[in-house]
């Protein structure tokens, strides 16, 4: 990874348009001026920067980046290579506060911030979540591919959401402050609001969306917009088998009574009764804190273990979340003869995926949407562009106006 904080980045990657109009491919390296580099010490660390500079930005999003993929690559059992190798022998990540996007491409990563209702910027680069969340697409886009051209589904994009989402959720799992916040706030009972299903947190009471969802694929059924919310049952799906996986585990060691784990999963139909069986958690919970952590991170662990496996066997091509669903269903039963089959079913079923078809994209792809955008745009396009005349090239070097 090589990561710069540019002193002025006109252009973010991908087709621009160049001083004239003619349209331009803009591609690492970033050949401008950049701040100086934030270095370590000499053992290697950088927490002696202070927390309100830019520079603790730029280590935070490298030790981010650096600290999810060991994760991951742990999971896939071997290094993920960059699916851009072939052109790019570096991931190149560009800080750039005041663009409103964080998007991930061939052979970069640019970082931005969100603009709050009050005119500040929650900068992305401070965020776990959002960096996990793109690197997430990196793993998929290196382990997956990309669909070729008449052999792309919908699906494919919502699963490229709902997949980088989950990737980011198990990674968050992997700090002891959030498990013991999580379980502190929660005793165990998952299903009620919690820090957990806040993707991408931008204040105390704002997140981009939600983990865990009642959305069902039958809702798409007409048609799609955007891949976000069609993304939606499979990453609800994904975290209730998550949920699940735990309080399996809960009882296996007898930390709560079976009658217990079986009436919250009614929770998806009536989320009301969340509450209801809070008690009972409370009970079991008090005094057991290690009981439950070690409960939590064996079904983080086997679910991240399970996702890698699910994801080597996929093809990005005629993509489906059926696809998902039965791989996942395989992995399991190659893992444990199928000790959480009955989860992966019925969170799967509950969703509709299987029995609901996805419907057309309704309408063109927007600024927001990934499916058309840089993260999908390589090299070779140059050559399908038009050329610019000598005067606008020389221009768009600043040799002359």
């Amino acid at each position: 990874m090589r990561l710069i904080f540019p002193v002025d980045k006109r252009y973010s990657y991908g087709v621009n348009a160049g001083p004239l109009g003619t349209p331009k491919l803009d591609l690492p390296p970033f050949r401008g001026p950049t701040h100086r580099p934030v270095c370590p010490d000499d053992e290697g660390n950088f927490d002696r920067i202070p927390v309100d500079t830019p520079e603790f930005a730029e280590a935070h999003v490298f030790g981010t980046v650096r600290f999810v993929l060991d994760i991951w690559e742990r999971y896939f059992g071997r290094p993920i290579e960059w699916h851009f190798a072939r052109d790019y022998r570096q991931l190149e990540i560009v800080i750039r506060p005041h663009i409103d996007n964080a998007y991930a491409g061939y052979g970069f990563l640019e970082v931005g911030a969100h603009p709050m209702p009050d005119g500040t910027l929650a900068p992305f680069a401070l965020n776990f979540d959002v960096m996990a969340h793109e690197l997430g697409h990196l793993i998929l886009y290196s382990t997956i591919g990309v669909p070729s051209k008449g052999a792309e589904r919908g699906e494919y994009y919502g699963f490229q959401e709902a997949g980088a989402d989950t990737t980011a959720l198990i990674a968050a799992l992997h700090f002891e402050s959030l498990i013991a916040h999580l379980l502190e706030e929660t005793r165990g009972n998952l299903y009620v609001f919690n820090e957990l299903d806040r993707f991408a947190e931008l204040s105390p009471h704002d997140q981009i969306r939600l983990a865990s969802n009642d959305v069902k694929l039958s809702q798409f059924s007409a048609g799609w917009e955007d891949e976000h919310a069609l993304s939606q049952p499979l990453t609800g799906a994904l975290f209730d088998v998550a949920v699940d996986i735990f309080q399996e585990m809960l009882v296996e060691r007898g930390l709560i009574p079976r009658e217990v784990a079986e009436a919250t999963r009614n929770v998806r139909d009536e989320p009301q009764r969340a509450d209801c069986v809070q008690p009972y958690f409370d009970s079991a919970y008090a005094g057991r804190f290690y009981g439950f952590r070690a409960a939590l991170v064996d079904a983080r662990d086997y679910l991240g273990t399970a996702l890698a496996e699910t994801w080597k066997r996929l093809k990005a091509d005629d993509f489906s979340y059926l696809d998902v669903a039965l791989t996942l269903i395989e992995v399991d039963a190659m893992m444990s003869a199928g000790r959480f089959r009955r989860a992966l079913v019925e969170s799967f079923d509950w969703r509709e995926i299987g029995r609901a078809t996805v419907g057309p994209r309704l309408k063109p792809p927007g600024p927001n949407s990934h499916t058309h955008s840089p993260r999908t745009i390589t090299p070779d396009l140059a050559r399908s562009l038009p050329q610019m005349s000598y005067r606008e090239r020389a221009i768009a070097a600043g040799i002359f106006v």
